[in-house]
């Protein structure tokens, strides 16, 4: 089994938020999901752990793209534009140092016109076990 099909089977947390793996190789991963009213903070615009979650699963999808189970160790945000309901959003992470066992990525959170939402940076630590398949 793949990563992407994988992860969007066992991350029971980002599926029940709406997120989704679309896209996954080597260097770089793509997580979509659509703002619904259920993901809208009292300020009736997208709330930031709904933002955070779904470039985290970008980041997880690369940063275990290889097989081996990657887990985050340090992650910032910065939250550049809202997203509001109806929105399609997409989080590309890209690989920026592949290394053995602290990878490091980047993520752009975009939305369907193309304007970014929020940045985010990742690091992993990578153990010396294989992903588990449930």
């Amino acid at each position: 089994m793949n990563i992407q099909e994988l992860l969007n089977r066992t991350d029971r947390f980002a599926a029940n938020a709406g997120c989704k793996i679309t896209e996954v190789d080597a260097q770089h991963a793509v997580a979509e999901m659509k703002v619904t009213a259920d993901h809208l903070n009292g300020g009736n615009v997208c709330q930031g752990g709904a933002l955070f979650t779904l470039a985290d699963l970008a980041i997880a999808a690369l940063m275990n793209s290889q097989g081996q189970l990657t887990f985050g160790i340090s992650n910032s945000i910065i939250y550049v534009s809202s997203a509001k309901e109806g929105d399609l959003l997409r989080a590309e992470a890209v690989m920026i140092a592949d290394h053995h066992k602290i990878p490091s990525v980047e993520v752009r959170v975009t939305n369907q016109e193309g304007k970014v939402i929020c940045h985010v940076t990742g690091m992993g630590y990578r153990k010396p076990i294989p992903v588990p398949e449930v």
